[in-house]
């Protein structure tokens, strides 16, 4: 590969704010917009690298705090780095670790230094600073490697995001230094310390993380900061998704929109859900990830065209129809909803990987199979392309076009209107029949069990750590089913 062209990104078509864009990384070409499966501990829960190729990901997040956790990064860097120690040949990002350490609630203390938070696995004291951070990256090998942050809830106001702003912007300047520190030739030692090395380097690139929590003005300024600090290859959008509405979510990406430099690939962090997918692209998101599509699936939901599906309901019993008839997945072309009902009741294993291959619909929603030539980002286009067959192709000229947009106009109403008012009904439903003990999952794709109920807020238990959500922000109910009333 040509190594001028490397962190290269290059738009390849618009519509409006919606953007079609490729992004040139050491370990290939991937195409813009894109979802990114997580590997958290070095894979994808219940998928094989050959299983992601197969469902289309050409990229894949691998998590910083849990594999410096376990197995830590000297074994895999000793067993190859990271892309040969999961075996994935393709791009890989790895996260800093600040969004696990801070969700570590009553296990971490932050102060200017870094973090010192106790390992979920053995109970250690461990501390984690910027540049550890940025050596625990480098030494994993990834393509790209993100700043550690300071995340806040998205419900923090103002003094709270702008002291984490601050914080993250002065992290920033250290995660950076460090990583030019590497880049010029040098090397993690083994007791944390840089020493010098006649081992080759390998090209990687470092993304910053805008902050800010909802307070536009401190985005705009932070955003100006960033910017001022240096030649950035991409720029990542972080805290949001992280219990604030979603409106609120959806208005702060499109006020950003028109302030982010045109050049750099755009990279929102934690959000997966098809509706918001949808609503980042028009809004001029590049990247996305989130552990959603397939922890929902090993917990036996997933996404179909008339909104998620929980296949452990005894609806499904003897159903023999498949779980989405337009997918031609392994799940949906082999075995009927009956079928995976069984398996998830029977908690056998090979349900949970049935249901995380649905990850393939994720792909297909942000990566349409369009040239780029043509127009291929309407948000409405992309929304039916997340639903059509693999293989067919919306091209094909003008009058092709033409007829697709007939078509998507005629169907609209019974394709998005009618669903969305019958899962929206549905989700009220849900919201109302909550009850402590449930064991639910939230937007964001964190599963918990509910521990309080107060009028719109829901107190829940995931692990040892306790958070406060807004209960519109509550997806599904797994622990038992929803009676749907008559309307």
């Amino acid at each position: 590969m040509n190594a001028e062209r490397l962190f290269e990104f290059t738009l390849d078509a618009t519509s409006g704010s919606a953007r079609a864009g490729t992004l040139t990384l050491p370990h290939g070409t991937v195409e813009t917009p894109l979802f990114m499966p997580v590997g958290t501990q070095g894979t994808v829960r219940a998928l094989s690298p050959n299983d992601l190729r197969a469902a289309g990901a050409t990229m894949v997040l691998a998590n910083t705090y849990h594999l410096h956790v376990r197995p830590g990064e000297h074994v895999v860097e000793q067993l190859g780095r990271l892309h040969r120690f999961m075996g994935w040949d393709r791009p890989l990002l790895t996260d800093s670790g600040g969004f696990q350490v801070f969700s570590l609630e009553g296990f971490r203390r932050v102060d200017e230094a870094g973090v010192e938070f106790q390992s979920h696995v053995d109970g250690s004291r461990r501390t984690l600073t910027p540049e550890r951070a940025t050596e625990i990256q480098w030494t994993l090998g990834a393509d790209v490697a993100m700043a550690f942050d300071h995340v806040v809830p998205g419900g923090a106001d103002e003094p709270t995001a702008r002291d984490a702003l601050e914080r993250t912007l002065r992290w920033l300047e250290r995660c950076a230094r460090r990583h030019r520190e590497l880049l010029e030739g040098w090397k993690v030692g083994m007791g944390g310390s840089v020493q010098p090395s006649n081992l080759p380097t390998f090209p990687q690139t470092l993304w910053p993380i805008l902050q800010g929590g909802t307070h536009l003005e401190l985005r705009t300024a932070g955003l100006r900061r960033i910017l001022d600090l240096g030649s950035w290859t991409g720029l990542a959008i972080g805290g949001l998704s992280v219990g604030e509405p979603k409106p609120t979510m959806h208005a702060m990406l499109e006020a950003l929109e028109p302030r982010l430099p045109r050049p750099l690939p755009r990279y929102l962090m934690g959000v997966g859900f098809p509706e918001d997918l949808v609503a980042a692209v028009e809004r001029g998101v590049d990247l996305f990830d989130c552990v959603a599509p397939t922890r929902n699936g090993r917990n036996g939901s997933a996404f179909t065209p008339d909104g998620p599906v929980n296949i452990r309901n005894a609806e499904h019993r003897e159903d023999v129809r498949p779980l989405d008839e337009g997918c031609d997945c392994e799940s949906c072309t082999t075995f009927s909803r009956g079928y995976l009902r069984h398996l998830f009741v029977a908690e056998e294993l090979l349900g949970l990987r049935l249901l995380s291959l649905r990850l393939r619909r994720m792909g297909r929603a942000v990566a349409p199979p369009l040239p780029a030539t043509e127009i291929r980002m309407s948000p409405h286009h992309l929304y039916a392309l997340l639903f059509a067959p693999a293989g067919q192709n919306a091209g094909g000229g003008l009058a092709v076009f033409v007829i697709q947009i007939g078509a998507l106009i005629a169907i609209f109403y019974f394709m998005l209107i009618r669903p969305q008012r019958r899962q929206q009904e549905k989700h009220r439903q849900l919201l109302g029949s909550l009850q402590r003990g449930d064991r639910v999952v939230t937007t964001g794709g964190i599963v918990g069990e509910v521990v309080h109920l107060k009028d719109d807020e829901v107190t829940m238990k995931s692990g040892e750590s306790r958070f406060i959500v807004l209960r519109a922000n509550i997806t599904n109910i797994l622990n038992r089913e929803v009676e749907a009333k008559p309307q």
